[in-house]
């Protein structure tokens, strides 16, 4: 069976979650750069070593302590140098799963609509564990997990508005203007509705 998110599944959800077609189907094409896996099967992730280092302190264990051997998946401030993309990103979880799993799936974010894993309780998920294994099901959980985003974040309004400055802040954080993630979800709106 597919794992694959097709647009009669878009139109449903949109439809029970009171959206507009274009909306959702504009949030899919931005965050998913066209499939939430890779071709082995496993979820797309980016790993996000910043989050990696808040997550452990979270957990009252001192990042510096484990820098030595782990700078590719330990830093204070966010960069992009570490990046691998696809498998590689897998690999630099495997490493950080090592130190501490739960830290580690917390600090990635997954699948089609790119969710940080330490939103789990956000998306109305029982534990980061059932959150994963959503995201290893198909696209469709992962379509489930942003709606369920969306609301516990309190996003609907500004994705229902158009707001889209509004609406990436919340889903990308604060630097989203850099990405420019409200022009590309503004252009692939107006690309859904040309298609419709």
């Amino acid at each position: 069976m597919s794992k694959t998110l097709t647009d009669a599944q878009i139109k449903t959800a949109a439809e029970t979650a009171g959206l507009e077609y274009a909306l959702l189907k504009a949030v899919a094409v931005v965050e998913s750069s066209g499939s939430g896996f890779l071709a082995d099967g496993q979820p797309k992730i980016l790993f996000e070593g910043h989050v990696f280092w808040r997550e452990l302190v979270k957990r009252g264990l001192d990042p510096n302590r484990l820098l030595e051997g782990n700078e590719n998946i330990l830093h204070k401030a966010w960069t992009r140098s570490y990046y691998l993309g696809g498998k590689g990103e897998h690999l630099r979880l495997q490493q950080a799963a090592a130190i501490d799993r739960e830290a580690a799936l917390s600090s990635a974010s997954w699948g089609l609509f790119q969710i940080m894993g330490f939103n789990w309780k956000v998306c109305g998920f029982q534990s980061l564990q059932q959150f994963i294994n959503a995201m290893y099901r198909d696209e469709a959980a992962h379509l489930g997990a942003a709606l369920g985003f969306l609301r516990g974040a309190g996003l609907m309004a500004a994705l229902k508005r158009q707001d889209w400055a509004a609406f990436a802040r919340g889903y990308n954080g604060p630097g989203y203007a850099a990405n420019q993630y409200d022009a590309k979800l503004a252009r692939a709106y107006d690309e859904a509705k040309r298609k419709r």
